[in-house]
């Protein structure tokens, strides 16, 4: 249908080439040759230049340019752009071929039906659009779920008021100006109650910040951006919001001393918008860091940050590299599903270490001020050590709000068996009430006997039930972070161990697992 636009004389030029099936576009300049697109080519079409006449000849049988100088053919997912001089007159045509092909987001299937929030990256003509129609596709049809497309330029679902069919049952809300796509977005969640909202091509700040409205209402997005990696995206102002923004911080002697680092550092301002960033290398080949917020944080301490490899290998089965661990980082087990088989990567967690003082309470905060925190902390007399990944953690710490999105962060965490406190609200209040309840003020008066104590306890009962001595032993009613302080005792020796009774006599029981 799209070449039947084209002259005569290059259309046939055009379907001489042995590879037409796999064209990507073709580009009419003015005054010069015509020039047929291929994925690892380009060619020259005819011996005669482009004229007024030709440029017509297409503009007459397409549909109208919108203000992004973008149209298209009813029903399809062609897409034909213009090129202007400075009276507006069309000086050049890019006519890009449009093809939904299933299954090109296989490799990210498992994240999508998830639920988790993703964001995809990668050069111009790489497939972000083709992968981000499946997507919207299969969360439509195969997982049944409510799915609402913001088409700002029809993109995505194809020319004219008739959806193409390649989106399946999901739904599409024509955007009638670039300017307007943030508005549509917001559209989309007041009126029509998605599960899923699919959006292309974010690139300003207000589309960003309907962005992060959207995701705080727990709808799950899928989106486009413009760049190719995620430190683009951290390079970019307008866009770094989607994956938790850039601010200066100014430490305290003290704290900059503690982290070995200069008084003013670099931190990420917010929860990211996007649970999940796919840079897309290829159409079989991609790119995924699983946890965007411990990502930025890495990237911002200058470490380095090596992201989960996957692609399509023989036979179409889905293959993956999971990246070896990384400081502060326990490799996280790779998640299997209807789109493929992956490898698994299991370790142990690994015992306290040793230098951190014993009243420390190591956090992983997703979705928690952590200046909030650890001023809460400060004023009950608690140590409180923020840790970039649920790995070093001793709990992860959440509001209500982000867990009920279900991102891929806390589900490996409740996976790997690390306790997941979720908090009303982001109030000073509500970590006060929370602090207070796993270490009542009693229990701070007194730190290091207290501990003490209770790990002579805890060892002095291992040491009976790993002797044979008792088939299992109760120790004293203690406070919750005591109580895991028992609960790992009694794990490295490779010992069970569970708590019975309500608080303040609940206590920890070790027995012969």
């Amino acid at each position: 249908m799209l070449l039947e636009r084209l002259p005569l004389p290059i259309r046939t030029a055009v379907e001489r080439e042995p590879d037409v099936d796999s064209l990507l576009e073709v580009v009419l300049d003015l005054g010069r040759l015509p020039e047929a697109r291929f994925a690892d080519r380009a060619v020259d079409l005819g011996n005669a230049e482009v004229s007024d006449a030709d440029l017509r000849h297409i503009t007459d049988r397409i549909g109208s340019f919108g203000e992004d100088n973008r149209a298209g053919l009813e029903r399809t997912l062609h897409r034909i752009s213009a090129l202007r001089n400075r009276a507006g007159h069309v000086v050049g045509l890019t006519c890009r071929v449009g093809r939904a092909i299933e299954g090109t987001a296989l490799v990210i299937e498992d994240i999508a039906r998830s639920g988790n929030s993703i964001l995809f990256v990668g050069r111009p003509g790489v497939g972000k659009t083709t992968m981000l129609r499946e997507v919207a596709r299969v969360l439509a049809d195969s997982a049944g779920k409510r799915v609402v497309i913001v088409d700002t330029s029809n993109e995505i679902a194809g020319d004219g008021d008739i959806p193409h069919p390649a989106i399946g049952r999901a739904r599409r809300l024509q955007v009638p100006t670039p300017k307007q796509q943030h508005a549509v977005m917001i559209e989309a969640v007041e009126n029509h109650m998605p599960e899923v909202i699919i959006i292309d091509e974010m690139g300003i700040a207000e589309e960003a910040l309907a962005a992060r409205t959207i995701a705080e209402r727990g709808v799950q997005l899928v989106a486009t951006a413009h760049g190719n990696t995620l430190e683009n995206l951290l390079a970019n102002p307008t866009l770094a919001d989607l994956v938790g923004g850039v601010h200066t911080v100014t430490l305290s002697d003290e704290e900059a001393r503690r982290r070995r680092t200069q008084k003013t550092i670099l931190e990420r301002r917010a929860p990211p918008t996007f649970d999940v960033l796919v840079e897309i290398q290829s159409w079989e080949r991609v790119a995924v860091h699983l946890d965007v917020g411990g990502t930025v944080d890495r990237l911002l301490r200058g470490q380095r940050v090596t992201p989960e490899e996957r692609w399509v290998g023989e036979g179409g089965r889905v293959e993956s590299r999971v990246p070896p661990p990384q400081a502060s980082q326990r490799p996280r087990t790779a998640p299997s599903g209807p789109a493929g088989e992956f490898s698994r990567t299991r370790v142990p967690r690994e015992p306290e270490a040793s230098d951190t003082p014993a009243r420390t309470l190591r956090i992983y905060p997703f979705g928690v001020s952590g200046d909030r925190l650890i001023r809460v902390a400060a004023e009950r007399g608690l140590g409180l050590l923020l840790v970039d990944s649920p790995a070093a953690a001793e709990m992860v710490l959440t509001t209500k709000a982000h867990y009920r999105r279900r991102p891929g962060v806390l589900i490996a965490a409740e996976a790997s068996s690390i306790p997941v406190y979720v908090l009303r609200r982001n109030t000073e209040d509500q970590m006060t009430h929370f602090l207070g309840q796993l270490i009542p003020e009693d229990d701070a008066k007194d730190d290091d006997t207290l501990l003490g104590v209770a790990t002579i306890e805890a060892e002095d009962g291992v040491r009976q039930v790993a002797e044979g001595q008792a088939a299992e032993v109760r120790l004293e009613p203690r406070s919750a972070f005591v109580r895991r302080m028992q609960h790992g005792i009694a794990e490295r020796a490779q010992l069970g161990s569970y708590s019975t009774g309500r608080d303040p006599r609940r206590r920890v029981t070790i027995h012969r697992g």
